[in-house]
């Protein structure tokens, strides 16, 4: 898993917030034991900041929290206070980066590009190209290089994720960088479709219903971290992340209808072969 990411601030927060409990004690009573405001307390517990290892020290000897709970919880603190690798190219830990670096299954619903994990170079950087964010030529190349980063979990056997997308079909069509940057991506889609980490389906022009219309959307889900799953919606003025169960549950059933919509992915790799010109 990367360092520093909100998922693991929210993890570790959640455990101390388990462990006064345990304890007994409220937040108003443990705050000022560790000499904190209840304030700091609740960011803590929740997420917000991140302790370091002297205040969580003191945390568990208030808790009375000793063992291999001590040693799980120091250690998890001094990787909650590294820096994800993701900060070297000026992005911060509240992005989605830092969120999906902790997932182990992504899925992913696109209507008008190739979902991130998916794209070639080119592509990607067409794509920022084209966006009303102006960035900066070194901006453009820290995209990208982040894009790619992130796409090399796919074939990890260390930290692995598990990628299951649904793109529609007019994807397979929009030339984004050109006609050259989307025959390359077509052939790109063909291979990472092979690998086992990957479920790619596509969505027919000719049979979208309504399940379909509105905006992209990824539920991440975070296998035995204990973390509950998360939506991401992206939108023309920004992006959306959603952790209120009902949201994420309406995001997931709405998933589900999507991929028994689309066709199948040996039928669906069969439409990419057309688009690409290569026959069935």
């Amino acid at each position: 898993m990367g360092n520093g990411s909100v998922i693991r601030k929210r993890i570790l927060g959640r455990r101390l917030r388990l462990l006064r409990e345990e304890a007994g004690l409220t937040l108003e009573a443990a705050a000022p034991a560790l000499d904190w405001s209840t304030s700091t307390l609740s960011c803590i517990e929740t997420g917000q900041q991140a302790p370091n290892v002297h205040g969580v020290r003191s945390m568990l000897d208030l808790y009375d929290a000793g063992g291999a709970v001590w040693e799980e919880l120091v250690t998890l603190t001094r990787e909650v206070r590294q820096k994800g690798w993701w900060r070297a190219y000026g992005i911060g830990d509240t992005s989605f980066v830092g969120f999906e670096t902790e997932a182990t299954l992504e899925q992913d619903f696109t209507l008008d590009y190739v979902p991130g994990l998916l794209q070639t170079p080119d592509y990607a950087r067409a794509l920022f190209a084209a966006s009303v964010l102006r960035r900066s030529p070194a901006e453009l190349d820290n995209e990208v290089a982040v894009r790619m980063i992130r796409q090399q979990r796919l074939s990890s056997a260390s930290d692995p994720i598990q990628l299951v997308a649904v793109i529609d079909e007019s994807v397979l069509h929009r030339p984004i960088g050109g006609a050259d940057v989307l025959a390359a991506q077509l052939a790109h889609l063909l291979d990472v479709a092979q690998l086992d980490s990957v479920t790619l389906q596509v969505l027919p022009t000719s049979t979208i219903r309504r399940t379909a219309m509105g905006s992209g959307f990824i539920v991440l889900s975070f296998g035995d971290l204990g973390q509950p799953d998360m939506a991401y919606v992206e939108h023309a003025l920004g992006a959306l992340l959603l952790d209120k169960e009902s949201d994420v549950a309406t995001a997931r059933l709405k998933f589900d209808q999507l991929r028994s919509e689309a066709l199948n992915p040996a039928d669906s790799v069969n439409l990419i072969r057309r688009a690409a010109g290569l026959g069935a």
